[in-house]
């Protein structure tokens, strides 16, 4: 595969994880580097890995997960985004209770949700006899790169939009997961 197009599927696929990042830098009250390589590492290694999966898994897993992998993202990415936006608006000064992106449980459910795309690339490789090392390396560390820049201009955005920044990374959590079922249902 030409390393050109292999470059331009990293970066397409590090977009959902990119927009993800940078609802998780809005809402983190003070970004330090190790939190953005915290959340990049998680970004980065499901979309290595996912591709690894669906390359594994060849045409039997992806004719599974095809039907369905749009429908977990959104799941994954409403719920995720409707706890923010919730978590936002309730009156609770106890700063313990708000959403925390920097959670394990969190970055495992976000990077999920932004990887299941790379299991059907995976695939695709498999179906082209395509070597996965270079690509499985090149597709997370892209990923893991954009997601370093995203929590960094999410910090930039929190810092102009102030108190409700948990409000507005909820919105666009689910305007991820919204555009992920309408490309799938009605543009595929």
């Amino acid at each position: 595969m030409d390393f050109i197009i292999l470059i331009l599927i990293a970066i397409a696929l590090a977009m959902d994880a990119f927009a993800v990042s940078i609802s998780c830098g809005i809402i983190i009250k003070e970004v330090k580097l190790k939190h953005a390589l915290k959340i990049a590492f998680f970004t980065g290694f499901f979309q290595g890995f996912f591709t690894f999966l669906g390359w594994l898994g060849g045409i039997y897993i992806a004719y599974l997960i095809s039907n369905i992998d749009h429908w977990i993202a959104f799941v994954l990415l409403v719920v995720i985004g409707t706890r923010m936006i919730y978590e936002s608006i309730k009156s609770n000064s106890d700063e313990d209770k708000k959403f925390n992106p920097l959670k394990f449980s969190v970055l495992i459910l976000l990077g999920i949700a932004t990887s299941i795309d790379a299991l059907a690339i995976g695939l695709s490789f498999a179906l082209l006899n395509a070597s996965i090392l270079v690509p499985v390396i090149l597709i997370g560390f892209m990923a893991f790169s954009f997601s370093v820049f995203g929590v960094l201009i999410g910090k930039k955005f929190g810092q102009v939009f102030g108190n409700k920044v948990e409000l507005l990374g909820g919105l666009i959590l689910i305007g991820i997961g919204v555009n992920i079922l309408i490309d799938h249902l009605f543009l595929a």
